[in-house]
Parts: C-alpha cells; sequence; structure tokens
C-alpha cells in the first residue's frame, strides 16, 4: 500500500460530494479521471493523468490519487500519490496544491452556503514536505540560561 497522508477534512459534506468537487476541479486542470468507489472499508478512490498540457503542472503532477473516506462530521481527503516531487519542481508543484485546497474550500463554501467547510488537518504535512522542524529545548537537553538551576555557572 502507497504510503497515505490525512491533508484535508470536509466538515459537514460526504465523501461522494467532496470527491465530485476534487473530480471537477482536476477535470478542469486537463486530468484524466477514474473514480472507484468501495464498500469494504467505504471509501472513494480517485485516480488523475494528465490528458491535456497545462503549464501550470509540473511533471510531478501528471499522475494524482487520493482517497476519500467518511469520518463521524463529513469526510476526509488522503493523499496518495505523489510521495516525492524533486527539489526543483517543489515551488510548483506546492502552488498547483495551493490552488486546489483554495478552490475546494471556496466551492464547498459556495455551494453550501457556509453550512460546509473544509480545512488542511492540523499538523498534516504532506509526503514531500518532510518532518517539521525540531523546536530547541523539547529534547531534554538544556537549550538556554532558562533551563539550568538557580545556582548552575552562567
Amino acid at each position: 500500500m502507497a504510503a497515505e497522508s490525512e491533508w484535508l477534512r470536509a466538515r459537514g459534506l460526504g465523501r461522494d460530494r467532496f470527491a465530485g468537487h476534487l473530480c471537477d476541479h482536476l477535470a478542469a486542470l486537463g486530468y484524466a479521471l477514474e473514480r472507484v468507489e468501495g464498500e469494504e472499508p467505504p471509501e472513494t478512490r480517485i485516480t488523475a493523468r494528465l490528458a491535456r498540457s497545462n503549464p501550470a503542472v509540473p511533471p510531478a503532477g501528471k499522475e494524482l490519487a487520493f482517497r476519500l473516506v467518511p469520518t463521524s462530521g463529513g469526510s476526509a481527503l488522503l493523499w496518495v500519490a505523489p510521495t516525492v516531487v524533486p527539489e526543483a519542481e517543489r515551488g510548483r508543484f506546492d502552488r498547483l496544491v495551493r490552488e486546489m485546497v483554495a478552490h475546494l474550500e471556496r466551492t464547498v463554501l459556495t455551494e453550501s452556503h457556509a453550512a460546509a467547510k473544509v480545512g488542511k488537518v492540523p499538523g498534516a504535512r504532506l509526503p514531500w514536505e518532510g518532518a517539521p522542524p525540531s523546536s530547541p529545548g523539547r529534547t531534554g537537553a538544556p537549550s538556554g540560561p532558562s533551563d539550568r538551576g538557580p545556582d548552575a555557572p552562567a
């Protein structure tokens, strides 16, 4: 199984409608889509292959894959592929992803008259983004004068 990262959550919107909004956006970008509904577990798998040339899509974005699953309050969108983006394409790819998120947020808010909402999962990182930088002072080692005892030399 591919490494999957939970990416977006839709509150108040089922996976079928969320998948429809994602497919509409990808089709507008020039992707040919394959959408497969699963029963056990309940899920929707979307595979998109770029069929029409689009300068906004970097080479790493020629094939995308997603999985949508139901949640207690709506649905979750998991990023399946690609999991690796070359450093030279990262800027263009990140822009593509930001535009995708913005489009889904706007579309869902507009269609639901602000009753449903799409948002990024707190702390979620896409596979190519790597681990967040560690915070100083969290490893247990002293990181500054405040971590030393009151009698410690400066």
